[in-house]
């Protein structure tokens, strides 16, 4: 069996699997990946800061042993946001934190270390995790192995392109207002949003974006993905709060088909854009597809108020991205300089250092109410279906202001006129987000797990996925129906063909 083959056509059990079985030694598959980093990563700019000394340090201490666990001894990337390695730059995307070692490893790394993944490296995001195309001006876009000249979306884009260029199985991702997802369906991979609170964040936070943000993992198949969470699932000792208790493995979960299910669907935009026809053909090919496995499909109109939820959740990112700057001012003992950041970044900052309290307090009331509205207006269904994005993977730098357009948002930055970013600045970013994106923050600030599946493809051959979101704390009936999905369509084996 060559190593290519096992690289391009086993996920992260089966590459473990063939590992315990001796069929390959760790060395060799770490070593095979690297040089697959090394050479696609100049096509794609994935990879922002190799491991490769630490891994071969780990290999060699494990020596003819690989390492304990589900994946042990399966090559591993890790996003460069949030999730820390003691002595190993963490920049976040950003001009800023460039050189920044943190002195600690995060919780949720170790856990992934406990599994038996070995890190070869931090993939590329967006600027401290902003924007949902991974273009960050610190170390250039992040490209799509579908088409080069497309987004791998964002903010988890360095992992999906990793993943879907055959440079890993398996790589790290967070989620707060689609991270996981976007990348996921830009990319042709499966990519779940747990629960609020499954999986640790500390511990240098209790939670992200006011409990928005999750952390797991990007995959090819559906049970990589249950695997992941059954290693990593848990509270930590400084949680504010837990996710439900988890019942049996989710790995479990994966095989054996769900009972048939009661699943909504629909395709009105949850925040202020409009729908691509590609994206309510895959919706309509999903429907058939649920249809004939047994399941009841329904139609349903949630009419959401998207202006105000738009406004709402772009305040709450808002006031987070301005603390994360002063907190990140006390991290690095220096001021944070206009040009120490983008524009759109420093804008955001500057509008949510303009929110009074009451309106930020009003902000997260919206949601809420919209959340309580939706479980009960869903009640009774196991599922909710839609696009997972509004629009096909976009090219690169079409969400860039540009012209006039830029030269006016810069010029409200370096004065920080705050009175208009108020209102036309807030607005305008959060048009220019949502309209690619108006589907995927509903389940953060609900707090629901949500995934995104790889059934479609368009006339252009780019995946357009579709997004079920399930019920608080049930992802195992997510495992389990996007596991018949699988089976009933594979697409583990499509490959971009850059990379055939």
């Amino acid at each position: 069996m060559s190593i290519d083959h096992v690289l391009d056509d086993h996920d992260a059990l089966g590459q473990a699997e063939l590992l315990r079985r001796k069929e390959i030694s760790a060395k060799e598959l770490v070593e095979a990946a690297v040089a697959r980093i090394e050479h696609r990563n100049l096509q794609v700019n994935a990879v922002v800061e190799t491991m490769y000394g630490q891994a071969r340090e780990r290999l060699e201490r494990a020596g003819d042993t690989p390492p304990a666990g589900v994946f042990g001894g399966v090559p591993f990337l890790l996003k460069d946001l949030i999730e820390t390695v003691a002595g190993v730059p963490t920049q976040s995307g950003s001009r800023f934190w460039r050189g920044w070692v943190p002195s600690h490893d995060s919780e949720l790394y170790g856990r992934f270390c406990e599994a038996g993944l070995v890190t070869l490296g931090k993939t590329s995001c967006p600027e401290l995790g902003i924007q949902p195309v991974t273009e960050p001006s610190a170390f250039g876009p992040t490209r799509n192995p579908w088409n080069l000249e497309r987004t791998c979306g964002g903010s988890s884009g360095g992992s999906a392109a990793a993943v879907a260029a055959r440079m890993v199985p398996i790589a790290s991702g967070g989620d707060g207002g689609g991270s996981i997802r976007i990348p996921s369906s830009c990319c042709g991979l499966f990519g779940l949003k747990p629960t609020r609170a499954r999986t640790p964040i500390g511990p240098d936070a209790s939670e992200g974006w006011g409990g928005f943000a999750c952390q797991h993992v990007l995959t090819r198949t559906v049970r990589d993905s249950a695997a992941a969470l059954d290693a990593t699932a848990g509270p930590e000792p400084t949680s504010p709060y837990y996710a439900p208790p988890v019942l049996g493995s989710f790995l479990d979960a994966t095989t054996r088909d769900p009972r048939t299910l009661r699943i909504a669907y629909h395709v009105e935009p949850a925040m202020p854009s409009e729908v691509h026809a590609d994206c309510v053909t895959a919706v309509d090919d999903a429907v058939a597809l649920l249809t004939e496995l047994g399941h009841r499909v329904e139609p349903v109109h949630p009419q959401h108020d998207a202006d105000a939820l738009g406004m709402a959740f772009v305040s709450v990112v808002a006031a987070n991205i301005a603390a994360d700057i002063v907190e990140g001012e006390r991290v690095r003992a220096r001021k944070a300089r206009f040009d120490d950041y983008e524009v759109e970044t420093w804008l955001l900052s500057i509008a949510g250092r303009a929110l009074t309290a009451g309106e930020l307090a009003l902000a997260i009331r919206t949601l809420q109410t919209e959340a309580r509205r939706l479980v009960a207006f869903y009640d009774g269904y196991d599922a909710i279906l839609t696009p997972t994005l509004a629009r096909p993977p976009l090219e690169i730098g079409e969400l860039r202001p540009s012209g006039a357009e830029a030269r006016a948002f810069r010029a409200m930055a370096r004065a920080r006129l705050t009175a208009p970013l108020r209102h036309f600045g807030l607005e305008e970013m959060a048009r220019r987000a949502f309209r690619f994106t108006p589907f995927t923050p509903v389940a953060n600030f609900t707090g629901q797990p949500s995934m995104s599946v790889p059934l479609f493809w368009n006339s252009d051959n780019l995946p357009i996925g579709v997004m079920f979101t399930g019920r608080f704390g049930d992802e195992a009936t997510l495992f389990a129906l996007a596991a018949q999905l699988e089976r009933a369509r594979p697409w583990a084996d499509r490959r971009p063909p850059l990379f055939t």
